[in-house]
This record gives C-alpha cells, structure tokens and sequence, in this order.
C-alpha cells in the first residue's frame, strides 16, 4: 500500500490519538489505564522541553521516575487480581490453520490499523473484515481471494452485520454512520445517519427490514431499511452501548455497554423484558444461541455468562479467559462458545458445562463461527484476518 500523502498522515494519527482517547474512558484492563497514565505524562514531558531547555533533564527524570512507579504498581495490581490461567493448547490439532488476510495496513501507525471485526456470510463462503484504515474487505474462504474492498466511511468500522439473504451488508463506524451497501458490487445503498457519535454494533432483524444500531450516543436505534427511517429508540442502557443482538425470531433485542448489565427489550415497542446484572464490568459482546433459548454475555471481568434469555436466570460462567474478553459466537449447533480476549487468546469451551476444550493465539481479539461449519474467523491488532477449523 502507498504511503498517504503528509497532511492526510496528520489526520489519520490525530484521529487515531482521538479514538484512543474515547476507547479509554470505556476500557477499564489494567493495561490501558496504564497506557493512557503513560502518554500523559510522556506529553508533559515533550511539552517541558518546548518550553524551558533548563529543565528539560529535571522533568525528564521526574517523569520518567512516575512512570516507573506505575509500571510497579501494574504489576503489584495484576500479581494480587489475576490468577493465572492454563492454556490448553497452542495451534495444534485440532485446531488447524488455513488462511492468512493481510490487507489491513498497520505499518503507519502499528496497534491502531487493526483489524475490527469479522463476520461471515449467511452461506459460509465469504468473510467481511473491517479495519481502523476505515474499509471493509471481502474475502473468499475456500481460496483467500479478496472479492471486493467497501471505502465509504471517513474513520474505522467497528460494525459488520450481513443481511440474512447475503445480499447487503451494514457497516457501522467511528463516523457516526451505518451504512448499508450492495455486498456483491460494493455499490452504496444507504447511509443512516440518526447517531451522534460511534456506531459501535449492528444487527440485522431476521426478516431483514430493520437495523437495530447500538453507539456511545446512550441509544439502541432501530430503522427501517429500505427507508432509513427511524422506527425506534431505546435508552434503557442510559450509558454508552457497546453490543446489540436480535433474537432468532424477531421479537426481541438483547443490548449491552459500560453500565454492566444486559437489556433485553420488545423489538417493537422497546419494552424492557429482562434485566441481567450479573457482571461487574461494561458488556463487550453479546451473542444468542441458535434456538433463541439463551444468551451468552461477553466482559471485561474477563468472564462469558449464560443465562435463560426468557427469565434472565444465570446458567453458566465460564473462567477460562485470561482478561477481558471482547467478542464471542456460537457453533452452529449451539453445544460450543468461541471467545476472544485481551492478549489474543481464542477459547472454545462447552456451553452446558463450562468445560475448556480448545485454547490458542489467534492474532486477534475478534471471532466468528462460520454458519455452516466448523470454521472459526480471528482478526486483530496485527492486520490480519485467519480461518481455523475446529474439527
């Protein structure tokens, strides 16, 4: 990929120091609260020595004194908090290995350019990936081919969804925008634009004539396809949501975010029908089973909970996840869990008893269980989007 232009270069890192900001006001791993003390110190430290070359060495030493502090701290705070975990296995079988994606850039700004998402196609035989350098791409997954490249939107897509028919896909992204788009040709079809800020998940109703849409704005929107045309809002989260899912059969809407609980509400009038409570960090990641029956709740308490989606009644938690974990699926048949976490671990894990049966460094904190088979999708920091079967 050619090098952008100095000025465009400028944007980019601006933007991307911008959503660094935003992200952390909502992640609170350890890491990033440490990252973020970090910058601020080492900006104070560059202002220092703009303004008064005499004290440049002082601050310097002084800063960097804090930060070692911190870095003590860190890990005094993750000996006393986290235990430590066991991984089953690393890429072995069966988990095997079949392709690699590399078209999402990370060389400008390495850890911003990932890739955020990944979302397979009702049929199985493609996969849409969307990254911070604000495309979505389309791949093949029997040869690796990359079909097509969407750049409609202005900053990253943190959302993919494809119509139930595969015919359209629903892009949500940093510029405050859905957009819905032709998912053969790439022509653009809509561009919803009743959000303020992030558009962070995106759902498809099963019948494929809503979006419910879920953002920092506070708000679960749902609309009208064809029109784009607002029909709902829900603003039972009341804080920043972060994952939004339509139940199997239409009727209701799962939504989660930093206020630590899961909504599930009338996907017709916003009713709320159940209120889950049982973590005790923001909901990252929402998922039901294929039979409707149950939802699975992904956390930064470095937890997924199973729980009756009917009566919110808590079935399961599985432990097994290293940190926070950020995306999750079902198999096909509903007896297994995917999960991706902080640190690139991908676990896969029975979903009635909790048991861990797969363990490995995908790369990525982003998965997908392909819809007809045992497929599994991984895309991450590294720019890169993977397939393994877990057969």
């Amino acid at each position: 990929m050619e090098n952008p232009e100095h000025s465009e270069q400028k944007e980019i890192e601006e933007e991307s120091q911008v959503n660094i900001t935003n992200l952390s006001e909502i992640n609170v791993s350890r890491d990033t609260w440490y990252a973020r003390v970090s910058h601020t110190f080492l900006g104070w430290q560059r202002s220092l020595n703009r303004r008064s070359g005499r004290f440049a060495g002082a601050a310097s030493i002084l800063l960097l004194a804090l930060i070692a502090v911190l870095i003590i701290f860190s890990s005094l705070h993750n000996a006393i908090t986290h235990s430590p975990v066991k991984i089953v296995q690393y890429s072995t079988p069966p988990i095997q290995y079949h392709f690699i994606y590399r078209d999402h850039p990370i060389a400008m700004y390495k850890g911003l350019d990932y890739v955020l998402n990944v979302a397979w196609s009702p049929d199985g035989a493609r996969i849409a990936s969307g990254g911070r350098d604000s495309t979505v791409q389309i791949w093949n997954t029997s040869t690796g081919k990359r079909l097509l490249t969407y750049r409609g939107h202005l900053h990253g897509v943190l959302a993919l969804a494809w119509s139930p028919d595969g015919t359209r896909i629903a892009s949500g992204s940093d510029d405050n925008t859905v957009q819905v788009w032709d998912a053969k040709t790439g022509k653009h079809l809509l561009t919803y634009r009743g959000h303020t800020n992030s558009v962070n998940s995106v759902a498809w109703s099963p019948d494929g004539t809503r979006i419910a849409s879920a953002s920092d704005d506070n708000t679960v929107q749902v609309w009208d396809v064809s029109t784009g045309k607002r029909l709902l809002t829900y603003l039972g989260n009341k804080t920043v949501v972060l994952a939004v899912a339509w139940s199997p059969d239409g009727t209701r809407i799962a939504s989660g975010g930093i206020d630590w609980m899961v909504h599930v509400w009338d996907a017709s009038n916003g009713k709320l029908l159940v209120l889950y409570r049982e973590h005790n960090d923001l909901v990252s990641c929402l998922a039901w089973s294929p039979d409707g029956t149950r939802i699975a709740s992904g956390s930064f308490d470095a937890t997924v909970q199973v729980w009756n989606a009917s009566n919110g009644k808590h079935l399961l938690t599985y432990r097994g996840q290293p940190d926070s974990v950020y995306s999750l699926a079902w198999s096909p048949d509903g007896t297994r869990i995917v999960s991706g976490s902080y640190h690139d671990i991908v676990q896969i894990w029975n979903a009635s008893n909790g048991k861990s049966l797969y363990s490995f460094r995908s790369g990525g904190l982003f998965v997908a269980w392909s819809p007809h088979s045992p497929l599994i999708a991984s895309g991450g920091e590294d720019g890169t989007v993977k397939i393994w079967s877990a057969t």
